[in-house]
């Protein structure tokens, strides 16, 4: 492991304080509730994030409201117009976007820019809505004598999304662009430790200028969700996040009969065939596991060698590790940056420790890194763990750290037995040129989202992202058809007539 500096690119413009949007304005919240947003590469306060009260989300949901009734009407060829234009405006902000992501998150500058240009895809997706409000609709003549049926889709009213830390600017992405292009209004309360990017986007959706009401932006803590939860307004709610809060989520919201799409935790195992191509294999293991310091929900952060493959597995794996550069995120030569928290650091550590104690060799000890350039940091060095087994805590819980868990199997068969041990089912990988072994990988392992050769196992904005078990809460998902058929409900027409 090294670490490096280079001159970083001058700083983005961060307000003083984060401020909401609401109504088609920027309105300062009055609160004594809030807390500092801080730089996680340094520990620099960048601005305060204010908490919206009840009063506060009960206003920005009325404004919502009030909108939806001319929104509704307006024909979808019209609503996708704003999303052309906001496409270009996200695309001109792209490296301030970056820049202020990679500020208060930590991440790497081009894994903020990968992040963005994810975004921005959901939001070309979502400028097909009239043909997609068409699939699944219908029109059925002669269903009896003289009579015809229809089924149309047609929007519901005001939607909320919840969105985490780990990617500020993607996820509120996977939800925006499809609500208010099926006629839908929208108020997005983005993590309190990343609200930037949001301010970013929604300036961009500003500069679109959309009606008045139709896009909001509420920031908070606890009070904030729970208030958009319980709101009598509020019709279906959107969730990313760990498996704890998603199930507060689901519950919480169903209990006041909104829908909901909850996505939470998981722990991913990704296996390595015995004919696996290991110089494609191992550069993307890496990044899976280390990427975006190992805050991210596709991580697949326990590997498993199959047989023979384990020992070359194993090597290239250290020497790649070696290579890697720990550092600030904006800093170009930087592959892991830092976490979000010294508080999630030292649960990181906490964790490895654990394994350790639970019987797992601990091979590459990250935890004592220091950057002599920023020593106030969160940062956490590649850590790699051996000998470890499904009954271990490190193998069944989601670290969100840049921590590998390596073990090996004799056949495939024990190692989709390994996969599927958690109580989580979000992603997992293979890596073989063996198809009999890939289809029956993906026939068998119990995961909503899986890569064959692929690392980040995450959907083009077209497809729909899984999630099973306790890594889902809800029966749509984000992205594709699924978030058509969320935002929106088909009303049955059934007609006769008795004169001409």
């Amino acid at each position: 492991m090294t670490s490096k500096q280079e001159q970083s690119p001058a700083a983005t413009a961060v307000p003083d304080t984060v401020e909401n949007y609401v109504g088609g304005e920027w309105v300062s919240v009055d609160s004594d509730d809030g807390q500092p947003l801080v730089n996680p590469a340094t520990n620099e306060t960048l601005a305060e994030v204010p908490f919206s009260d009840e009063a506060t989300v009960d206003a920005a949901v009325q404004t919502a409201s009030e909108a939806f009734d001319e929104w509704s009407r307006t024909p979808p060829v019209e609503r996708v117009q704003y999303l052309f234009d906001l496409k270009s405006e996200l695309e001109d902000r792209q490296e301030d976007i970056a820049q202020a992501l990679t500020r208060e998150h930590g991440k790497t500058l081009d894994e903020a820019r990968g992040e963005i240009r994810r975004g921005i895809e959901n939001v070309e997706v979502a400028a097909g809505i009239p043909n997609m409000l068409r699939e699944g609709s219908g029109n059925v003549q002669d269903v009896a004598s003289g009579m015809d049926e229809h089924a149309i889709r047609q929007p519901l009213g005001v939607f909320t999304a919840i969105t985490p830390f780990n990617f500020p600017a993607m996820i509120p992405l996977w939800f925006l662009p499809y609500a208010v292009a099926t006629g839908n209004t929208f108020v997005l309360k983005p993590s309190e430790k990343v609200p930037l990017s949001s301010q970013i986007i929604y300036e961009a959706i500003d500069a679109v200028d959309f009606p008045d009401g139709v896009v909001n932006l509420v920031n908070g803590g606890v009070d904030t969700v729970n208030a958009l939860l319980e709101h009598e307004d509020i019709e279906g709610v959107s969730f990313v996040g760990s498996t704890p809060v998603a199930r507060h989520i689901y519950e919480t919201s169903a209990k006041h009969g909104k829908r909901v799409q909850a996505q939470g935790g998981a722990k991913n195992y990704a296996v390595v065939s015995e004919d696996a191509e290991l110089e494609e294999a191992i550069p993307n293991v890496i990044g899976s596991v280390y990427g975006n310091a190992g805050q991210r929900c596709l991580a697949n952060d326990v590997v498993v060698g199959i047989g023979d493959s384990y020992e070359p597995l194993r090597e290239q794996i250290l020497d790649a590790i070696d290579d890697l550069t720990v550092g600030n995120g904006l800093d170009e030569d930087t592959d892991v940056g830092p976490l979000i928290t010294g508080e999630s650091a030292e649960r990181v550590k906490e964790m490895v420790e654990d394994a350790v104690d639970e019987g797992a060799d601990l091979v590459v000890d990250g935890r004592g890194f220091e950057h002599p350039d920023y020593p106030d940091g969160n940062f956490l060095g590649p850590t790699l763990l051996e000998n470890v087994t499904t009954d271990m805590d490190i193998t069944q819980t989601e670290i969100f750290g840049p921590v590998m868990a390596l073990t090996k199997a004799d056949d495939i068969d024990e190692a989709i037995e390994m996969v599927n041990s958690t109580q989580y089912g979000n992603a997992s990988s293979l890596y073989t040129e063996n198809g009999a072994e890939a289809r029956k990988y993906r026939y068998e392992v119990d995961a909503g989202n899986i890569g064959i050769n692929v690392g980040v196992c995450a959907p083009m904005g077209f497809f729909h992202f899984g999630g099973r078990k306790d890594s889902f809460f809800g029966d749509l998902h984000a992205q594709g058809e699924d978030a058509i058929n969320f935002y929106t409900d088909k009303t049955i027409t059934i007609e006769r007539y008795y004169s001409h």
